[in-house]
């Protein structure tokens, strides 16, 4: 062979083999523990949801499941920390629609793009809000409350966790939804946004199935209505805001999978497989819905699509009624 051929067949051969480096990549992974990385501190409801996706996932890859806590700026940290990391599926992010939507719409700089930057996986679990009032509230329904702020605009307070929680947001849209004024008092968390429900000093709260349905049980609090697209195993006789005819009312809160952008597409793949088989386990769901989640099985186009859809939704909603975030 002439010398020009051989090095043609050699530089042949080494794209080649460049070319096939992502899939042997893919091939042998994992091959050493994977990070998962959760923006809130540990015990809280995305810590909870991570460990137990977690635990079950690292039996089937044959590796452990790391569960990294990275908390504060609003999960700010914890995601640009995945946003950045090395590309090879060994650094993953859980987290709710505050790192993947809600940060996007209503921060005009992030260090982070969750549409660039981050390859959507798996949505897991739905964790449904739910409007209460106080037990001696003379609002049974959804209209009950309509009709007393269209009476005196501004008049009724509810109970949110600052600017730009979720609380905040799913009252906003319910304002609107309504037509109606509402007034929101931030509060520094669950215990003390209840305290103030249940002594009159706010007319309605909004918070998760999990932390009021206790409240709801001992008949302190009456719950109204599932603020989300489906009601709540929990509380299964509650009806959703859709059901009471207010349906651009509906808040979804859910967690979901995510990895850095330009993974592998066949380590994203048997991620994508593998999460699926954890959530349709049936110990899975049964500790998701005592926890009072909804276990979901949703891959990475229903991801993409309901972080697009929600950046937009919730861009105009900070613009009509002035969200700032915090």
């Amino acid at each position: 062979m002439k010398f020009g051929k051989l090095l043609s067949a050699v530089a042949l051969s080494g794209v080649a083999m460049l070319a096939a480096c992502p899939a042997v990549a893919a091939d042998v992974w994992p091959s050493k523990p994977i990070k998962l990385v959760v923006p809130f501190p540990p015990g809280g409801g995305t810590d909870l949801v991570a460990r137990a996706i977690g635990q079950k996932l690292a039996t089937r890859l044959g590796q452990p499941v790391v569960i990294d806590n990275k908390p504060g700026a609003s999960t700010i940290i914890g995601t640009d920390t995945v946003a950045k990391a090395d590309a090879d599926g060994y650094t993953l992010l859980i987290s709710g629609s505050t790192s993947y939507s809600v940060n996007a719409a209503l921060r005009a700089k992030l260090p982070y793009d969750p549409i660039k930057d981050l390859a959507p996986v798996a949505m897991v679990a739905r964790a449904p809000l739910v409007l209460v009032v106080p037990a001696n509230s003379p609002f049974h329904n959804l209209a009950d409350l309509t009709a007393a702020a269209r009476a005196k605009p501004g008049s009724l307070n509810y109970s949110t966790f600052g600017s730009g929680s979720a609380p905040h947001l799913a009252g906003a849209l319910f304002g609107l939804a309504a037509g109606v004024k509402l007034q929101d008092v931030p509060y520094k968390g669950s215990s003390q946004a209840l305290t103030a429900l249940i002594s009159g000093e706010i007319q309605f709260g909004i918070d998760t199935v999990a932390t009021a349905a206790p409240q709801i049980r001992s008949g302190r609090l009456r719950a109204l209505a599932i603020v989300g697209s489906v009601r709540s195993s929990l509380l299964p006789d509650v009806s959703t805001v859709i059901e009471q005819k207010l349906p651009e009312a509906v808040f979804d809160a859910w967690y979901a999978v995510a990895a850095p952008a330009r993974t592998p597409a066949p380590v994203l793949q048997r991620l994508t497989r593998e999460i699926a088989a954890v959530m349709a386990d049936p110990e899975m769901q049964i500790q998701l819905r005592t926890q009072a989640m909804e276990p979901l099985t949703g891959g990475p186009d229903m991801l993409r699509s309901q972080m697009e859809t929600e950046i937009a939704r919730y861009r105009a909603l900070a613009h009509r009624v002035g969200i700032v975030a915090e």
